[in-house]
């Protein structure tokens, strides 16, 4: 059996990590479990997986039912390394993650990653120190981990890699009817049920410049063969040209159990009748179309700050972070989402060659100019 550390549990990722455990109990077992704040889902989770870690925030009155099921208080950072757990699954949102995957990937274990920011923030260091001890990261994001087996047996130069995107929430909205939209409207994603964090990030289209700097560091291809194209069906998740020509594409229904899955037993592949199947004559048609700079202002705006590196991409996910939160919570606007991120960038004093340390700190100052901003 394999020892899982599943680290935000009680999000979308992480529930659905543990729906794969289900339909396989002979094949994981559950070592330690990390959420933030949801403890009523963890408790839960802990009554019916027995995991014998478990970490979380609260008061130690709060946390005390959760104890009293048998298992220990840890730090994240403490349960990667635990020798029980054979493969950590980073699903946890921000830049908390970063931390416990790299004590997990120091510690020698495989890493299974849906937590976009950790890459984002430290894309560099993470896939160096994957080297240095012989660890595979393996990509949950049902974008990146489409290219990951698109590459499978491949050993021929890449051309370009294309990431498709579902264009969220408002891709058939005029972008003059954007200042008055609403957090509602934004949450109802036409095809992909997710967590706010990311669903925002989505009809902003920052999630996808994300997903361009993680296959930049995940694949080590140049920023200027990776595009991205509008794919309302969201049936394809990413496709691989290669020299000469040749484009293989990874097709499913958008169920991110189908990626989890793939990660968490890969090499191998297992028949699981609990996703969809593709059915090409039920789907019709499989559309594309150019993102619109003007409908999305946000993907340029990530993307050129990204690339400048050292601590410009920690300030970005701090400042998306701190944007999104204000946004749900009806401070601002959709349309200042970009205004924020803009501002807290040109203000930012950069670090060339940061230390984990330092990238965690851009990212905090950046959350925290952005709320204090907010906040007048």
């Amino acid at each position: 059996m394999k020892g899982l550390a599943v680290l935000g549990s009680t999000g979308s990722v992480g529930t659905q990590t543990l729906d794969v455990v289900r339909s396989y109990p002979d094949r994981f077992r559950v070592v330690a479990l990390a959420a933030r704040t949801s403890l009523a889902s963890l408790e839960s989770q802990l009554r019916e997986f027995s995991p014998k870690l478990v970490s979380c925030d609260g008061t130690a009155e709060e946390k005390a039912p959760l104890l009293s099921n048998g298992c220990t208080e840890s730090t994240m950072e403490d349960m990667v390394r635990d020798p029980d757990v054979d493969l950590v699954v980073s699903a946890t949102v921000g830049d908390a993650a970063l931390g416990p995957t790299l004590a997990a990937i120091e510690a020698g274990k495989k890493v299974a990653i849906a937590n976009k920011e950790s890459v984002v923030i430290a894309g560099g260091l993470l896939t160096d120190l994957a080297k240095k001890h012989n660890v595979e990261l393996l990509p949950i994001d049902s974008e990146p981990n489409a290219i990951w087996q698109c590459l499978q047996g491949e050993h021929q130069k890449i051309r370009r890699l294309i990431i498709t995107a579902s264009g969220g929430a408002f891709r058939d909205t005029p972008p003059s009817a954007l200042v008055s939209v609403t957090p509602e409207q934004a949450l109802n994603h036409p095809t992909w049920n997710m967590g706010p964090k990311i669903t925002i990030d989505s009809a902003t289209l920052v999630n996808k410049a994300f997903e361009v700097i993680e296959a930049h560091w995940l694949f080590g291809v140049p920023w200027k063969d990776i595009e991205v194209v509008i794919h309302p069906q969201s049936m394809i998740h990413s496709m691989v040209e290669f020299v000469d020509g040749s484009v293989k594409a990874h097709i499913s229904p958008p169920d991110m159990r189908v990626p989890i899955q793939y990660a968490l037993f890969h090499p191998e592949r297992v028949r699981n009748d609990q996703v969809a199947r593709f059915d090409p004559v039920a789907t019709s048609e499989l559309t594309f179309k150019p993102w619109d700079p003007e409908l999305y202002p946000c993907f340029g705006l990530v993307l050129d700050v990204a690339k400048r590196g050292g601590t410009w991409p920690a300030v970005l996910c701090g400042a998306d972070e701190a944007a999104v939160e204000l946004f749900l919570s009806k401070r601002i606007g959709f349309l200042e989402i970009e205004s924020v991120i803009r501002s807290i960038t040109e203000r930012h004093e950069p670090i060339t060659n940061p230390t984990a340390r330092e990238m965690l700190s851009a990212a905090a100052w950046a959350k925290k100019r952005a709320m204090a901003g907010a906040d007048g």
